[in-house]
C-alpha cells in the first residue's frame, strides 16, 4: 500500500513510522520546510518533533514540491494531512483534484473568519474546499511518542465511505496499533477539538491541587458538555463514549505529555497565556479551539459552563481561582 502524509509534526511522523514498520507498506514523509526535510533526511530522525525516535530506513522523506508532489499523489493509496487545524484548508485545496482517499489527523475547530462565518470542523471544511473527495478522519487517545516507539495504542478511523476507512485501517491497523471504524465523522471530530478545550480545565485543576473529586467532576461534566455539542452538530450519543470521546478525553486530561494540560498547569502557577505557550514550543490546539467551540455552542443555544470558563481565564477576564469559585457556584440542576 502506498501512503503519503503531508505534515511532518509529531504526530504526522509518529503514524508515519508505525506505517512503514509494517510489510508491504510504501511510506512518504513530507514536511513543507525544506530545512526540516533535510535534517530528517540526513539524520534519521525527526529532530524538533520527535528526536528520541529513529525514522525507519523504509521511510522515505519527500522533497517533491508543486507539480512534482501532484503527480506523486496522484499514485497513493492513501494521503494523509498530518498538518494543524489552521493548515487544513490550504492543504485540502492542494489536493482536491486526487483520486485517492484522504484522511486528516487535525484535532479542532477551524478559527471563525470573514469568509467561513464561524469556526468549522474538519468535514465542513472540506465540503466547502474539496467536495468531491473521498475523506475521512483519523482520532482516538495518542500521544505521538507512544504511538512512534511502538507501545499499544488504539484509535478510530472515521467516514461516510465504507472505502475511505476500510484504507485507512489498512494503512495503520498492526501489532501495536489497533484501528476501529465508524461512520460518525462529527462525533469523532467534536470529541477531538472539545477535548483540547477541557483539557485546560483539568491542567489549571491539578495545578491549583484541588484533589482528585475536583478532577473527576471536570472530567464527567466537561463530557457531558462534549455530547451536548456534537448531537447539536449530528452527531451519535454513542461515539462520547468511545475511544475518540471519552478515551480521548481522559488521557489528553490526566496525561503528562497532553500540551494542552500542560497550558492549565502553567496558568495555575501564574505564568501568562502568552509564557505558558512559549514554554510548550509546540502548539496546543485548545487554546486556539476554545473560543470557537463557545461560539459554536452559543449558537445551537448549547450550555457549556466549563468551556465558558477557559475562554474567561484565556481571554485574561478570570484568574484561575475566579473560574473555580464560578464554576462551583453555579445553581443545582439535574446531571444530564
Amino acid at each position: 500500500m502506498k501512503i503519503t502524509i503531508l505534515g511532518a509534526g509529531a504526530w504526522g511522523s509518529a503514524l508515519a513510522v508505525a506505517a512503514s514498520r509494517m510489510p508491504h507498506h510504501i511510506v512518504t514523509l513530507w514536511a513543507r520546510d525544506a530545512r526540516h526535510q533535510r535534517a530528517m533526511q540526513s539524520e534519521r530522525q525527526n529532530p524538533r518533533y520527535l528526536p528520541s525516535v529513529a525514522l525507519p530506513e523504509a521511510l522515505r522523506i519527500s522533497q517533491l514540491q508543486g507539480n512534482y508532489l501532484r503527480t506523486h499523489l496522484a499514485t497513493q493509496d492513501l494521503v494523509v494531512i498530518g498538518t494543524p487545524m489552521a493548515g487544513l484548508r490550504e492543504t485540502l485545496a492542494m489536493v482536491s483534484d486526487i483520486k485517492a482517499p484522504v484522511a486528516w489527523l487535525c484535532k479542532g475547530f477551524e478559527a471563525a473568519s470573514a469568509t467561513t462565518g464561524r469556526g468549522l470542523l474538519g468535514h465542513e471544511i472540506q465540503m466547502q474546499i474539496a467536495p468531491g473527495l473521498q475523506t475521512g478522519v483519523l482520532s482516538g487517545p495518542s500521544f505521538a511518542l507512544e504511538v512512534a516507539r511502538g507501545q499499544p495504542t488504539a484509535l478510530v478511523a472515521a467516514s461516510v465511505h465504507g472505502s475511505v476507512r476500510s484504507a485507512m485501517v489498512e494503512a495503520f491497523h498492526g501489532p501495536h496499533l489497533r484501528v476501529y471504524a465508524s461512520d460518525d465523522v462529527p462525533g469523532v471530530e467534536v470529541g477531538g477539538a472539545v477535548k483540547n478545550v477541557l483539557s485546560i480545565a483539568t491542567g489549571l485543576c491539578d495545578g491549583l491541587q484541588l484533589g482528585l473529586n475536583a478532577r473527576a467532576a471536570l472530567i464527567t461534566r466537561g463530557l457531558a458538555e462534549m455530547t451536548r455539542l456534537g448531537l447539536a452538530l449530528g452527531a451519535k450519543a454513542e461515539t462520547f463514549m468511545g475511544l475518540s470521546g471519552l478515551g480521548d478525553l481522559v488521557l489528553t486530561a490526566t496525561g503528562d505529555l497532553s500540551r494542552n494540560r500542560r497550558i492549565g498547569l502553567a496558568l495555575a502557577q501564574g505564568q501568562t497565556l502568552d509564557q505558558a505557550i512559549q514554554s510548550l514550543g509546540h502548539v496546543a490546539e485548545g487554546v486556539y479551539s476554545a473560543r470557537t467551540v463557545l461560539q459554536r455552542a452559543d449558537a445551537f443555544g448549547v450550555q457549556m459552563p466549563i468551556t465558558r470558563c477557559v475562554v474567561a481565564l484565556l481571554d485574561g477576564h478570570l484568574a484561575p481561582e475566579q473560574a473555580v469559585a464560578v464554576l462551583m457556584s453555579r445553581e443545582p440542576s439535574a446531571e444530564i
